[in-house]
């Protein structure tokens, strides 16, 4: 591939797009609110936020220094996240609140981007993410869903049209929004009823000595707070 074709590329994928009819915005909002209310479906689409989930426990041990050694997917859509480091400090802090709170963040960072027309750019970040994490996957059932979750990604983003792309990348969005915080307060429920005693919330508080409810706290407000903002950057409030 040389020089022009390479510019071409370039400028298709960090180029900007035309937002999206306010229609089609609502429409894809309420798709997401679809897969995400409903438990039927609720137990299908929550791989979606298992990867996210997991991925942001991933990324958060490498950008802290710690050693990744894999990440494994199960079909019941729980996930396990392992890196090696020590086994106190702000690399593990951050590394254990970095799961509840990737979904939402995540969200957030791909509503500003459709925000400001990067359709394409968000759609092959989230291809080159995809990727990434497949490295580490550590079991077939996760492997089979990043894979898939991967290709659908891919084939959006060079196949289809941008009306296809536009729908595709804000239904998407607005699932990571809203799929964020469901997650939260099914934990807080399991929590209640004196269950998940190894959860994250549970490990960040004999981490830092602070109640698994303050982490709660910190987990709702992210995602209700990304909820709130990436929603009036799509809806161009």
């Amino acid at each position: 591939m040389n020089s022009t074709e390479l510019g071409r590329l370039w400028d298709r994928i960090a180029g900007t797009q035309p937002a999206p009819e306010e229609w089609l915005v609502v429409v894809t909002a309420t798709l997401a609110l679809i897969a995400v209310v409903p438990n039927v479906l609720w137990r299908r689409t929550r791989n979606t936020i298992t990867i996210a989930h997991e991925g942001g426990h991933g990324l958060a041990a490498l950008l802290t220094g710690r050693r990744l050694s894999g990440i494994r997917l199960h079909s019941d859509t729980s996930g396990l996240t392992v890196s090696r480091g020590r086994p106190t400090g702000i690399g593990m802090v951050l590394t254990a609140a970095a799961g509840y709170t990737a979904p939402s963040l995540l969200g957030l960072g791909g509503a500003w981007l459709l925000a400001d027309g990067r359709i394409t750019l968000l759609l092959w970040l989230a291809t080159a993410l995809l990727a990434a994490m497949l490295v580490m996957i550590r079991n077939v059932y996760g492997a089979l869903t990043v894979i898939l979750t991967g290709s659908a990604f891919l084939l959006v983003s060079w196949l289809a049209s941008p009306a296809t792309q536009s729908a595709f990348a804000y239904t998407v969005v607005w699932f990571l929004l809203l799929g964020g915080v469901r997650p939260v307060f099914e934990l807080q429920s399991k929590r209640r009823h004196g269950g998940a005693p190894d959860s994250d919330a549970d490990q960040l508080a004999r981490l830092t000595d602070a109640p698994a409810v303050l982490w709660l706290f910190l987990f709702h407000a992210v995602s209700l707070c990304s909820l709130i903002g990436g929603g009036r950057w799509l809806l161009g409030l």
